[in-house]
């Protein structure tokens, strides 16, 4: 390699661009295509840190190839499926830039926006820069209901410092990204955990665009997932909201307390049994519910015990494989080294098939 080239190679990186990838064959070329010319203009050292999060499909033999021309690419193969922001860790903890930005593979936050944020954060000194969707009219109408309530949720919960509408598209100095690496949260919700840092932010809006190619990785489901750890990994408000519920139940109990005893001082205890039903019915839901918001954050103190990594890493291509050491061999008359077996002893056949004379009749 000349020289030129390999202390190019070695430049502190200015830029690095982490982006969780699962089952994106579809999108690839297209995210390739737009998102090179833009790091190319911008004149600073960058890296693009590709996390391959277990795909089944074939974007590992994609982004290889692409690494054929692109230098700046830089594969990070975790073993199994970790999940999107397990696979987002993997990445932060791996970025070696100044700056590093998070984007999806999805293409509906757009990688033209990159220089705009990079440039604002250098501009006005500032650690972390979102990208907002001003515009999300491509997405349904459930969708953008269920983010709607969603958001509103988690600044009333997190405080309002939760910007409204910023999802994973946002840059991160190196002061952030540290400052997150050293927190010991084992399911990480960023989009709650990088307005709680505090650091000085600002904002870059964007239309959301529809997804270029392939399926949406969020179904209903990890939705739901993801709000349910947003929600018991930032506040105890769910234990508060059993508590109420447990005050709730216990004045409807009275008040069937009282209804029971009238009922029975007027004779008329026989036609009570839908009130006992329906006051049984009540307490059960409610002590399921309860027992339900404790166990999900009896779960999180199970995994805090564990202390299980998150993920694991099967290659990064910007590390060298280690490569066995050759086993020396001895010279001839060496002594043999301590804990090797003897060799067995020679006959002077050199090798040879030894042969050994018949007996004569």
């Amino acid at each position: 390699m000349p020289e030129g080239r390999d202390a190019e190679r070695h430049e502190p990186v200015v830029l690095s661009v982490v982006i969780p990838m699962f089952n994106e064959e579809d999108v690839l070329p297209a995210l390739v295509t737009r998102l090179r010319p833009v790091l190319t203009e911008l004149g600073v050292p960058h890296e693009v840190v590709a996390v391959d999060d277990g795909s089944g499909d074939r974007t590992p033999e994609l982004l290889d190839a692409f690494r054929l021309g692109w230098p700046e690419l830089r594969v990070v193969a975790l073993r199994r499926n970790s999940g999107h922001q397990a696979a987002l860790t993997a990445g932060l903890d791996r970025a070696r830039g100044a700056y590093v930005v998070s984007l999806d593979a999805d293409l509906q936050d757009p990688p033209e926006k990159i220089p705009d944020m990079l440039a604002l954060a250098r501009r006005e000194g500032l650690d972390i820069v979102y990208g907002v969707r001003a515009d999300r009219s491509s997405d349904s109408g459930f969708k953008r209901w269920t983010a709607g309530v969603y958001y509103r949720l988690m600044r009333r919960l997190a405080g309002p410092s939760v910007p409204a509408q910023a999802g994973d598209f946002r840059l991160l100095s190196r002061a952030a990204v540290d400052a997150l690496k050293a927190l010991p949260d084992q399911q990480r919700v960023y989009r709650l955990l990088v307005p709680w840092l505090g650091f000085p932010s600002g904002q870059v809006t964007y239309e959301r665009a529809p997804r270029t190619a392939g399926r949406t990785k969020y179904p209903l489901g990890r939705m739901i997932r993801l709000a349910v750890d947003s929600v018991t990994g930032f506040s105890a408000a769910p234990l508060r909201i059993a508590t109420w519920l447990g005050g709730g139940a216990f004045v409807v109990c009275l008040g069937l307390l009282v209804y029971t005893l009238t009922a029975f001082a007027l004779g008329r205890t026989v036609p009570g049994w839908t009130s006992l039903f329906t006051g049984i019915v009540f307490i059960g839901a409610v002590q399921l519910v309860c027992v339900g918001l404790l166990g999900e954050y009896v779960g999180r103190i199970y995994t805090a015990v564990q202390n299980r990594p998150t993920y694991f890493v099967r290659h990064d291509t910007a590390v060298p494989a280690p490569v066995p050491e050759p086993t020396p061999t001895p010279a001839p008359g060496a002594a043999p080294a301590p804990g090797a077996a003897p060799a067995p002893a020679s006959d002077g056949t050199d090798g040879e098939e030894r042969r050994v004379p018949l007996p004569r009749a």
